[in-house]
């Protein structure tokens, strides 16, 4: 049996614009009517999940994702005393403290996770879902995307940094038999455009 999960980054937010770890505020309007008009792109799902950031739960919803069940194994990276800060802002405060949080991805200076705790909760998420029946759709921070797809294509923690990851992208995986195969950062297009063929496509 194939597992597939797709998983979908939340919708803009004035935190993610000033790349500001999470404080708990909520999406754009911009970005919820966006999500509105991706909705019905979405490729259907027998399960959907949401990570417990407001800014998930709201993306969810506006992506018309009604029934979806809370994942606290999906949160975001915990980043401790930095919540709400911007990077700028904990760079200017503590400098030696960030070079090592983004040279060590076993480092926690902040006293919340560190990025290889995150991908390690993320990948027992992931690898409970092989074999699960039908497509799940989950809508994730950021952070988390970057964790799948270091553990999906056995990657180190290392990388986790060189992931970018924009909002109201999907990342889709396809699991069997212990390995997931990847397709990143996919932008969701509004139903219209969806139903369009591509040149010299039937």
């Amino acid at each position: 049996m194939t597992s597939r999960v797709t998983f979908i980054s939340p919708a803009m937010s004035t935190s993610l614009r000033q790349a500001r770890f999470d404080d708990g505020g909520s999406i754009e309007a911009g970005g919820e009517t966006r999500a509105r008009a991706v909705a019905g792109a979405l490729p259907p799902g027998a399960r959907v999940v949401v990570g417990p950031s407001l800014r998930c739960r709201q993306t969810a919803t506006a992506l018309g994702l009604n029934g979806s069940e809370e994942a606290a194994e999906l949160a975001g990276l915990d980043v401790g005393r930095w919540r709400g800060l911007t990077l700028a802002e904990v760079g200017a405060g503590e400098p030696e403290a960030v070079a090592r949080w983004l040279a060590d991805p076993a480092s926690a200076p902040h006293g919340g996770e560190s990025v290889e705790e995150l991908c390690a909760r993320v990948a027992r998420w992931l690898d409970a879902s092989l074999g699960a029946d039908g497509r799940t759709l989950a809508v994730v921070e950021p952070d988390v995307v970057r964790a799948v797809v270091v553990h999906a294509s056995d990657a180190p923690a290392a990388a986790f940094w060189r992931l970018d990851v924009l909002p109201l992208t999907a990342t889709s995986l396809s699991g069997r038999a212990g390995r997931w195969n990847v397709r990143i950062g996919q932008p969701l297009e509004t139903a219209e455009a969806a139903e369009v063929p591509s040149a010299g496509g039937s």
